[in-house]
């Protein structure tokens, strides 16, 4: 117990668990590993018409998730409302959470295995916001003006780590 005392009273020790104690808490914020356990669910509804006698919204383009960096599934929609105004609608998602994972509509190409990781930053590309939730279904409206033919894909990304969690082609239908 004596030793452990002196060597604890030395201020090269001290300054080593200091140090450790910090950069801990660093890449604790950093990493934000407890959100690998942590669901957020969303269940939004599929966006209507605003005038009741109107038709529905109109499917422009449709893919299937596959996985990246982690187990990714859910159906991506294009869905097209009344009033010309657009939203991507992602259905079923499950993924993992984490830090910064956005939803960025893209011209890349969906490519399996590691080499779909870290391409869907590289060139054209829109973020369409923070994703909502790893779980459920969510809505994303696209801008205005937005020309879909030069959007081939969709990924959620994490911004933090430059990494696809997953991809969709998009097939237009």
């Amino acid at each position: 117990m004596g030793r452990v005392r002196r060597l604890l009273g030395r201020p090269v020790v001290i300054g080593a668990l200091v140090v450790g104690v910090v950069a801990a808490g660093v890449g604790a914020v950093w990493f934000q590993p407890w959100k690998l356990w942590v669901d957020r669910t969303v269940h939004e509804s599929a966006p209507v018409a605003a005038d009741a006698g109107a038709r529905g919204p109109r499917t422009l383009a449709v893919g299937e998730l596959i996985s990246h960096e982690h187990s990714t599934k859910g159906t991506v929609r294009v869905l097209e409302l009344p009033d010309g105004s657009r939203t991507l609608r992602l259905e079923h998602l499950d993924t993992s959470d984490g830090p910064d994972v956005r939803v960025l509509l893209t011209d890349a190409p969906v490519k399996p295995g590691r080499a779909g990781w870290h391409v869907f930053d590289d060139g054209l590309h829109t973020s369409l916001g923070s994703l909502k939730g790893n779980k459920g279904d969510q809505n994303y409206a696209l801008p205005a003006g937005l020309d879909l033919n030069r959007y081939s894909s969709v990924s959620i990304w994490c911004d933090r780590f430059d990494v696809s969690f997953g991809a969709a082609a998009l097939k237009r239908v």
